[in-house]
């Protein structure tokens, strides 16, 4: 049976298929051809990849993403096709659902609202409610720079506190929406915000996500 991860990933690399190596994306100053080589990075460089959350390494994980990057673009797409090597954890089906759920989701979320007349795609209840317990149990990290208190709201009214602090913004929408606006596409995603205007203006222009 195909996980969420698994659909998410091959729906990722048809859209940088159609998009070609050199469409925009939602993630500053990376076209469709950067993006491909940052999963494959992830996925398969785990040495270069701790330069994620390790910022000593971020020089090294530029250098060895910018040369994955440099590879035919066919083939960046076939490596994300087919997936991390047997030895690699996220070739577990647990820690690939687990580690890839929400970031296979939000990059295609990065390439498809990034080029024109962009439609929101409609969402199975269970791959909702999927991204919703993830954002849930991550709320406090991913607000954690949130100028100001945080609520995320589902529009049947479960919520989850991302920053605490006064004033107080609510942001209200689908799973899928409120799982791009924590992890800082504010701009891209589908919401309603409520609260103090000035407060709505910070939160929009602050850094959010991991």
């Amino acid at each position: 049976m195909s996980t969420h991860a698994q659909r998410e990933r091959l729906l990722l690399a048809d859209l940088l298929e159609t998009a070609g190596p050199n469409a925009p994306t939602l993630c500053d100053g990376w076209r469709t051809r950067d993006l491909a080589a940052h999963v494959v990075v992830r996925e398969r460089r785990s040495d270069a990849a701790a330069g994620l959350v390790f910022k000593p390494l971020a020089a090294r994980l530029e250098r060895v993403q910018a040369e994955f990057a440099a590879k035919p673009y066919e083939e960046l797409l076939q490596l994300i096709r087919t997936g991390p090597p047997r030895l690699s954890p996220y070739a577990l089906k647990q820690v690939d659902e687990a580690a890839n759920t929400v970031e296979f989701y939000i990059h295609t979320e990065d390439v498809r609202r990034a080029q024109p007349e962009w439609t929101p795609r409609m969402l199975d209840p269970v791959f909702s409610d999927a991204l919703w317990s993830r954002v849930e149990r991550m709320a406090r990290m991913l607000g954690r720079r949130s100028p100001v208190g945080l609520v995320l709201r589902r529009p049947d009214g479960r919520t989850a506190v991302a920053h605490r602090g006064t004033p107080v913004v609510t942001v209200t929408g689908e799973p899928g929406e409120l799982t791009l606006f924590a992890f800082g596409r504010q701009d891209a995603a589908r919401v309603e915000l409520e609260g103090d205007k000035d407060a709505q203006t910070k939160l929009l222009e602050a850094k959010l996500g991991i």
